[in-house]
């Protein structure tokens, strides 16, 4: 569908599970919303739209809701504007651009105030928006300045709230259990402040509490309640107002009570609120480390850059530079942002990118990655890319995406925290009643008691916690270990694959060919063979046929032009050379033009054992030569396919080699199932045939024509040093060409995909055994009753152990790879029609 916009933000306000639910409801009741995903332990959300749907409706929607999106300001004087009519051209303008919120132009001050989403756009790409406009703008100075974190902040006010409720409820524990546990306490209180002048004390501290730093749990739980949609705030807000509630009637007016009942409950409300705030100070704490992996990739871009203006150098933030800018880069700096050297040269270290850790020599008119370390010289370089078109903001935006996603266990998780709030809610009402009805007595401290505990210790937190955590620990460790998922569901798919598919050329192999060995028919000669052979592919872009022409140019200073060039893929190639008509290429290339191969089969079978790939050359249509092409294996392969035998996975190869040396690859490597002389439409064919037998099955490849293949298998992981093609229809990337991070792509799906289920078994668990002991269910047994300050401290230990188990993922080590593979013979790939 064209016109479909996609937008990421941040939000506020979100406490638990039941928040998710209210936020994606809000967002897909706007018109023009076609999906929207809400993460939990990111406080994000991702949504798409098309027209009618605008950011400004979804950000008012979340407003409405509660759950305002977050979004920075900044106000940019403009030039040019005359007239009113001139307002409206640049808000249109502005509006119209994906990341913008809204925008607010005064023509008296010629100004612009808006406000948008960082990340979905730069300052630098509103400023070229305005150039395009007509209206030519530029940042006012103090809008430059950086901006506070908000996670740092919200965990500053989280802890001085904090720190101000347990001030305030201390004494009134002490007050209150000392008096209980404590015979010398209750005596000295008796004696000095009396009891009712103990509980108006405890009153006036335990409001100030309620209505101090756990006013928030009133002003999001009781509009949630009556919206319908109550959420953890509202199990809060019902417990603490119940415990509250009862203990001012025992205060002020006891003669509503039954006699014998009148009990209070102060230090109950004070301390959960307490408990409470401090698990989500935890929380909070805990959530700002699972996006750890994102801020260390953010913070490798410089914040300056120094550019060539008119002759001299300015600085200016990163984010104000454009396309064309020509900027200076110094030993030892961070390159400020992708493009092309126009002048010096340097040693580069890519390894943030390629995860070699030897620098690469950069000369005028070579590529630089912004966030890179230029090492010795210095050199000027022209911007090419900025804002989220540079590479780093690319792998950002990977990693961002794949740590949003919903795995398909998500779910299940989703349907039990719909009803689950409203669930407890239910229970607590029929613990209440069950106490009230056939509980002893003073039955209404005991249905109080229960009823609160069960409000309290219910946690949907932990519930809607225990996937998304995992998933941004997981795949944020990932790409420090050098894989990128870009779709995040590949992470869970992973762990459920059988067979892991390779292509052999530059996969398994460097990708390198060379040329080893030449064999020529009676009456050539083999210098002579070799020059017509190398002309004849000099316009073939193959890597064999690159390797060919390397070796004749070696020997020859010019190579003759070929004519009549003609290329038939996974066959060969045919061209005139000299007035010779040759064909070079496999042997069923030569065989389907009737040239007899006879003398040369048994050399050629002979090189293929030896893991070589024969060619064939026929000039003037009888066969002229053979030759032997070997592409070096990667020394990581080995040990690569040892590692992912460990893991319990099958392995296999395609390739368009013929059977012998496929056999002899396999046979070396120890490689399960091969698949040999595959044209490149044939792959996805041979991925089919481990379907029809119920296997699931990865592809590992780098070339322009395994992108069907990536795209058709299960999981398409792509080499990093292979096309943007092949890269673009992955599932998986890996940063470097080096294969040992196809074993950490599935050693970190594994853990990860464990990690997610012993939250969930930890979360699940946790509600279901202590809600009914919560409820009371032990006491007619051994007379045990569960504090509600206890089921408030349950609660919040319960997030804290999600998030904490989670944040195990970041000490992910690379799998080591010190395994050999076990030499046997593969077994070759059925087709389908098989």
């Amino acid at each position: 569908m064209s016109g479909i916009k996609k937008t990421d933000f941040q939000l506020e306000g979100m406490s638990c599970a039941s928040c998710v639910g209210r936020v994606e409801k809000a967002l897909r009741s706007i018109p023009g919303v076609s999906e929207a995903n809400v993460n939990l332990a990111r406080e994000s959300a991702s949504v798409s739209y098309s027209a009618p749907a605008s950011l400004s409706q979804v950000s008012q929607a979340l407003s409405a809701a509660g759950y305002p999106l977050v979004a920075d300001s900044i106000t940019f004087e403009i030039n040019g504007m005359t007239c009113f009519s001139c307002v409206g051209r640049v808000e249109k303008a502005l509006l119209a651009k994906t990341g913008v919120v809204d925008a607010s132009v005064n023509l008296a001050s010629e100004t612009a105030l808006i406000r948008y989403i960082p990340g979905e756009i730069t300052i630098s790409e509103l400023s070229e928006l305005l150039v395009e406009t007509g209206y030519p703008g530029t940042p006012a100075e103090e809008n430059l300045q950086p901006t506070v974190d908000r996670k740092l902040a919200e965990i500053e006010q989280l802890q001085r709230v904090t720190l101000i409720a347990a001030a305030l409820a201390l004494p009134v524990f002490v007050i209150e259990m000392g008096g209980h546990l404590i015979p010398q306490i209750h005596a000295w209180i008796s004696q000095t402040l009396g009891h009712q002048t103990s509980w108006i004390i405890q009153f006036l501290l335990t409001s100030a509490v309620l209505l101090g730093p756990g006013r928030s749990f009133y002003t999001k739980g009781f509009p949630a309640i009556f919206k319908g949609t109550p959420d953890m705030n509202s199990l809060v807000a019902l417990g603490t107002s119940a415990a509250y509630g009862f203990s001012i009637v025992s205060t002020f007016f006891p003669s509503l009570l039954p006699s014998g009942s009148q009990n209070v409950y102060y230090e109950a409300a004070a301390v959960i609120v307490v408990l409470i705030l401090l698990g989500r100070l935890l929380e909070a704490r805990a959530k700002g480390r699972t996006g750890a992996a994102i801020r260390r990739l953010l913070q490798l871009q410089p914040k300056t850059a120094r550019v060539m203006v008119d002759g001299k150098l300015e600085e200016r933030s990163v984010d104000a530079l454009v396309v064309g800018d020509i900027v200076e880069t110094r030993p030892g700096e961070r390159i400020a942002i992708d493009g092309e050297i126009t002048e010096g040269s340097s040693f580069v270290d890519e390894s943030m990118i390629s995860g070699e850790p030897v620098p690469v020599q950069k000369q005028t008119g070579d590529a630089v990655i912004g966030g890179t370390v230029n090492t010795t010289g210095a050199f000027l370089f022209k911007a090419t890319k900025i804002g989220k078109d540079t590479m780093l903001a690319q792998i950002v935006q990977m990693v961002s995406d794949a740590q949003g996603a919903k795995l398909p266990i998500q779910s299940l998780v989703d349907r039990i925290t719909a009803w689950f709030v409203p669930a407890v809610l239910a229970a607590a009402a029929v613990t209440i009643l069950v106490w009230l009805l056939i509980g002893p007595s003073p039955a209404l401290q005991f249905a109080l008691v229960t009823g609160v505990a069960v409000l309290i210790i219910a946690c949907p937190c932990a519930m809607g916690l225990a996937t998304p955590t995992s998933i941004m620990v997981g795949t944020g460790r990932a790409a420090e270990l050098g894989v990128l998922f870009k779709k995040g569901d590949a992470l869970q798919i992973l762990q459920d694959v059988d067979v892991v598919a390779f292509d052999k050329t530059g996969t398994l192999t460097e990708g390198q060919p060379r040329l080893t060995n030449i064999m020529v028919a009676e009456g050539f000669e083999e210098s002579d063979f070799l020059r017509l052979v190398g002309a004849a592919e000099t316009k073939s872009e193959h890597p064999i046929a690159t390797a060919i022409v390397n070796a004749a140019r070696r020997e020859n200073d010019e190579l003759p032009k070929p004519e009549n060039f003609l290329s038939v893929t996974g066959y060969g190639v045919g061209a005139r050379v000299e007035g010779k008509e040759l064909l070079v290429g496999a042997d069923r290339l030569l065989r389907q033009q009737g040239i007899d191969l006879a003398g040369f089969e048994d050399i050629a079978k002979a090189w293929a054992e030896r893991g070589k790939t024969p060619l064939f050359a026929a000039i003037d249509g009888q066969i002229a030569g053979a030759l032997a092409i070997a592409d070096p294996i990667k020394p990581s392969t080995p040990s690569v396919i040892g590692a992912l035998h460990k893991l319990g996975l099958k392995v296999a190869m395609i390739t368009g080699d013929n059977q012998a040396t496929a056999n002899a690859i396999a046979d070396e490597l120890g490689i399960d199932y091969f698949s040999a002389e595959i044209l490149p439409d044939g792959k996805v064919a041979a991925l089919k045939s481990f379907a029809e037998q119920g296997l699931k099955v990865a592809f590992v490849g780098d070339g322009i024509n395994d992108a069907p293949a990536l795209a058709a298998a299960d999981v398409g992981i792509a080499v990093g040093t292979g096309t943007d093609i092949a890269i673009e229809a992955a599932h998986v990337v890996l940063m470097s060409g080096d294969l040992a991070g196809v074993a950490n792509a599935f050693d970190v799906s594994q853990r990860t995909m464990r990690n997610i289920r012993q939250n969930l078994f930890w979360a699940f668990g946790y509600n279901v055994l202590l809600i009914p002991v919560a409820a009371g269910v032990l006491y007619p047994v051994n007379g045990m009753l569960l504090s509600p300050v206890l089921a408030a401290g349950a609660m919040a230990f319960s997030s804290v152990f999600v998030l904490s188990n989670a944040l195990r993922l970041r000490w992910m080590n690379p799998m080591s790879l010190k395994v050999s593979p076990t030499p046997y013979g593969g077994t070759k790939i059925p087709s389908p029609a098989e």
